[in-house]
């Protein structure tokens, strides 16, 4: 055991030397987390198993061979919290550079709240900050690390001093953090546990911040000025209607059976959807107090059914670009199963806008599915989009402004999905009639974007195309 501060501070400088010298490694409190979470589970178990206990349902030998029974499940569970951690570190770790102004800005909050102390933890300062930048250096992984607790403490804080932890779609965060035997025999005691709220918050904190990343609460505040609710409420939005959950357990399985660099790429995308779909549902419900679970309820079964359709809506260009991303997925070492599901997610991505669009206009989505890949064709929106998120940018601000532009090609392309519905034809000619009756502007419009693109993008030329689609799209 180590005693003395001073001693632990130079552990974390060493940590760091070795970190910027190439050696992968964590801080202890990464490593030994499993101990602490143990504790914490264990603590909250007996917590709830009290009221049984006290009403009579439940003896103390009873109590004890539960605890034992559920020995397995208990480790199985805290286990998986460490590993989702430190694949949030690998994560952030190969965002690399690009995420750098977001970490300089997570600590700016955290100083200002008063919560950080840089010197303290050992974290560089605004000039190291400039300097790494200027050498194309990241943050390493133990400086990562600290940051990922303190964005989870923070997160948690704000979660807690809000509504979310009654939010009754988050019930299910509570129950999820017992084992199932208990879920099963005790469900009274764990709604009633009385530090509901508090496990509610943590587990959504350590949720959010273990699949988006230590700096994503900051870059979704300074996108979109959203409050910790709306960030929570968005997150399970897309955690649930795009089955995440689901598809990275098929990326675990995947465990010795591929290159590890592929699992991580893998999960990396996945992390890229969650993040930007996090923004659209931001931007894009209303989160009155109640509507979560009608939400997510309506999304979850528009995605689905637009993925199941997604062979004959697609045009064939897109279609035929699906089929190489699996194939080369498959030629990776990815089954066949997953690799087009993962696949299909560049086109996917838009499946909110479709969804939405269905809501306003009344109209069957794969119907609208149908209309929306014939706008992306015409003007050759998703090449432009897949181009535009390789745009270098130089900082958080830039990358700021390079996600507003890509989403404002995405608002435009919503509207013109919307426009063309509204002119009156459904079936495979309606792109080209309402292209038609829009006349000159169009086909000006189609060009400008057209040679925009095929001059090679940068963060100006895509902001002007951007424009131009908004001009373009009519309400």
């Amino acid at each position: 055991m180590i005693a003395e501060g001073a001693n632990l501070g130079c552990t974390q400088r060493g940590r760091i030397e070795a970190a910027r010298r190439g050696v992968r490694l964590n801080t202890d409190a990464i490593d030994n987390s499993a101990g602490v979470n143990t504790s914490d589970v264990e603590v909250n178990i007996k917590i709830a198993l009290a009221t049984p206990e006290r009403e009579g349902r439940l003896t103390v030998e009873a109590r004890n061979q539960l605890l034992q029974d559920m020995t397995d499940e208990v480790a199985g569970l805290v286990l998986r919290n460490n590993d989702l951690q430190t694949l949030a570190l690998s994560l952030a770790e190969r965002r690399g550079p690009a995420d750098l102004g977001f970490a300089q800005r997570l600590m700016q909050t955290l100083e200002r709240e008063g919560r950080l102390n840089r010197a303290v933890e050992f974290l560089p300062d605004d000039a190291a900050l400039s300097e790494r930048a200027l050498r194309g250096e990241a943050l390493t992984r133990p400086e990562f690390a600290v940051l990922l607790a303190y964005a989870k403490l923070d997160l948690h804080d704000q979660l807690l001093d809000s509504r979310v932890p009654d939010e009754p779609y988050f019930a299910r965060e509570l129950e999820q953090y017992f084992p199932a035997g208990m879920r099963a025999r005790f469900p009274d005691a764990i709604a009633a546990h009385r530090l509901r709220r508090d496990i509610i918050a943590t587990q959504l904190a350590n949720a959010i911040v273990n699949r988006g990343g230590p700096t994503l609460v900051t870059r979704l505040v300074d996108q979109t000025g959203a409050d910790a609710p709306a960030i929570a409420a968005a997150y399970a939005a897309t955690r649930d209607a795009f089955r995440l959950p689901e598809l990275n357990a098929a990326v675990d399985a995947l465990d010795a059976a591929v290159p590890g660099a592929l699992q991580l790429r893998l999960y990396g995308d996945l992390q890229d959807l969650l993040m930007s779909r996090m923004v659209w549902f931001i931007r894009n419900v209303d989160w009155a107090p109640g509507s979560l679970d009608a939400v997510a309820g309506v999304y979850r079964d528009g995605i689905a059914g637009i993925e199941r359709t997604l062979s004959e809506t697609l045009s064939t260009a897109a279609h035929e670009m699906w089929r190489q991303r699996t194939q080369d997925l498959v030629a990776e070492g990815a089954p066949e199963n997953l690799a087009r599901r993962l696949a299909a997610m560049p086109d996917l991505v838009a499946a909110p806008d479709i969804v939405l669009v269905a809501q306003r206009t009344g109209r069957p989505a794969d119907e609208v599915a149908k209309i929306h890949f014939a706008v992306e064709d015409m003007f050759r929106l998703g090449a432009m989009v897949g181009a535009a998120r390789a745009i270098p940018v130089a900082d958080a601000y830039d990358r700021l402004a390079l996600d507003r532009a890509i989403d404002g090609v995405a608002a435009a392309h919503r509207r013109l999905t919307a426009e063309v519905i509204g002119h009156g034809r459904t079936g495979p000619g309606a792109v080209a009639a309402w292209s038609g009756a829009r006349g000159a502007e169009a086909q000006r419009i189609r060009a400008a974007v057209e040679a925009i693109f095929a001059s090679g993008l940068t963060l100006s030329k895509l902001t002007v195309a951007a424009s131009l689609l908004g001009d373009l799209a009519r309400e």
